[in-house]
């Protein structure tokens, strides 16, 4: 009964969301409360919904903080210099750009922290997605897999929890893991292209007047802003696609084009506004060089305090919402001094903050359910059992398919302290090493990643401003690919 119930639960809750019939705080909260009630378990509602909160409540914290952190590092301008870069290197060319976004998702991701890197990665490319008007899902589907592919580094979470439920050694299990977790990164960026060379097609480049069309300034220097205008890419290419973009969510494209595919009139370019930093009416204005939150004079001490966040972090120095709670108060203190000015700040994130921090601790409700209830648990007994006898030789392969449902639907802590050990010893039984069952856990982590019981990717979707539902039905089918690659390289080397 439980066991139905949970996949029930699930279900509804997807398909809902998916069809934007319910917004993601609703879903998690409502849907879970109804099928507890289903369970005959409703006046343990409480009981549930607290034991979740308190579980996740440290993430929400630090996800807030957090949030500050970085938006005023965007405010004053830590992030500019980074933005100017990536746009020279991919010269407004939006396949250039998403293969970027990839680059600079798995570059961050080595500090082992999802939110921290969708963060970063959100500040540095979301100008450059709305200045070229690309779709917003193809910058958080593909930031979210490259994430999910280097998750599996042992200080990442997944590999340590795997060692430590086998009371394996960490390295022995990621070490020999690395040629298919270098495959499983191949496929992100050869999605990645497929992905910018559609968007290419949809919207064109942009170009500076007189100059080719692969040699725009997005976000000039102070000294250098200069009107940029569209150039139109293969005429059908300009228009085609245009519809489904809009379906998708995404904006209009940044000028006006004729039906040949070029421009009704060459225009000044507005800057793109950082996610939850200010903006005109139309949201496209927050890179402006001469904003007034920028301080320039304080530029390295901004640098050198966010390097020595991360390295602490890393090194875990403090736990991680006590060194955010502390790096926010300094930055705060340091850039703005005076009171009004603090408190506009604060208040210039506080969008992002209460819609991060209210699914944070919606999705507590979730997960204090399914746990609470033990339906998670049925039905991992559930999919173990229905094993049959003759894969029991196979048990790596199974348990590497098994990873990806189960981390989506499971927390990780839940699949790695309670479903593997179960797999490890049913492969046992079967000559299968220990090792190779845990090397084959980490397969499903590229969709973990985009999970809707995964705190940080309502980091991802909040500061990109993308419907939850609209980053799931894109990012779901890249996200298993990539995940099956990474199995059936694991098999070909010989590693699982």
């Amino acid at each position: 009964m439980l066991t139905l119930l949970g996949f029930a639960m699930i279900g509804t809750f997807l398909v809902l969301i998916m069809m934007k019939k319910m917004s993601p705080i609703a879903a998690l909260v409502l849907i879970p409360a109804l099928f507890c009630v289903f369970a005959g378990k409703g006046a343990h509602l409480g009981d549930y919904v607290i034991d979740g909160v308190g579980k996740l409540a440290p993430t929400a914290a630090m996800l807030m903080f957090a949030i500050v952190y970085f938006g005023v590092m965007i405010d004053v301008g830590l992030f500019d210099p980074v933005v100017r870069a990536i746009l020279r290197f991919c010269k407004a060319d939006p396949m250039r750009v998403v293969v970027g976004t990839a680059v600079l998702a798995a570059v961050v991701s080595l500090d082992g922290d999802g939110s921290t890197t969708f963060m970063i990665t959100v500040s540095a490319m979301y100008p450059l997605y709305k200045r070229l008007g690309l779709s917003l899902v193809v910058m958080t589907g593909v930031a979210a897999t490259a994430n999910g592919v280097m998750n599996t580094l042992p200080w990442g979470g997944p590999t340590a929890r795997a060692a430590t439920a086998l009371k394996l050694d960490a390295a022995d299990i990621f070490v020999p893991m690395i040629p298919a977790l270098a495959m499983g990164l191949v496929c992100v960026l050869v999605l990645a292209y497929v992905l910018g060379v559609k968007e290419r097609r949809r919207v064109g480049t942009l170009a500076l007047p007189g100059e080719g069309a692969h040699e725009a300034v997005l976000v000039a220097e102070p000294a250098e802003a200069q009107p940029a205008t569209v150039a139109a890419g293969a005429g059908a290419g300009a228009g085609a696609g245009a519809g489904a973009g809009a379906a998708a969510g995404v904006g209009s494209t940044p000028a006006a084009r004729t039906g040949t595919g070029e421009l009704a009139s060459p225009r000044p370019m507005p800057a793109a506004a950082p996610p939850g930093g200010e903006g005109n009416a139309d949201g496209m204005q927050g890179l402006d060089p001469n904003r007034p939150t920028l301080r320039p004079r304080l530029y390295w001490f901004n640098a050198a305090l966010t390097v020595a966040l991360l390295a602490a972090m890393i090194m875990e120095l403090l736990p991680i919402p006590v060194l955010f709670l502390l790096g926010a108060a300094l930055a705060l203190t340091v850039n703005f001094p005076h009171m009004p000015d603090q408190k506009a700040r604060v208040a210039a994130h506080a969008d992002n903050v209460l819609n991060v921090a209210g699914m944070v601790f919606a999705a507590a409700v979730f997960t204090g359910v399914l746990t609470g209830t033990g339906m998670v648990k049925h039905m991992a007994d559930w999919l173990v059992g229905a094993i049959p006898d003759g894969m029991g030789p196979h048990m790596a392969l199974v348990t590497g398919l098994l990873s990806l449902p189960l981390t989506y639907f499971m927390s990780n802590d839940g699949f790695y302290f309670g479903v593997l050990p179960v797999l490890a010893e049913a492969g046992a039984a079967h000559g299968v090493s220990p090792l190779e069952i845990a090397r084959a856990s980490l397969v499903g982590q590229a969709l973990h990643m985009s999970s809707p019981l995964v705190p940080a990717v309502y980091v991802l979707v909040g500061m990109a401003k993308v419907e939850f539902g609209d980053h799931t039905r894109f990012t779901v089918k890249w996200a298993a690919l990539t995940s099956l690659v990474v199995l059936a390289a694991g098999m070909v080397f010989g590693i699982i």
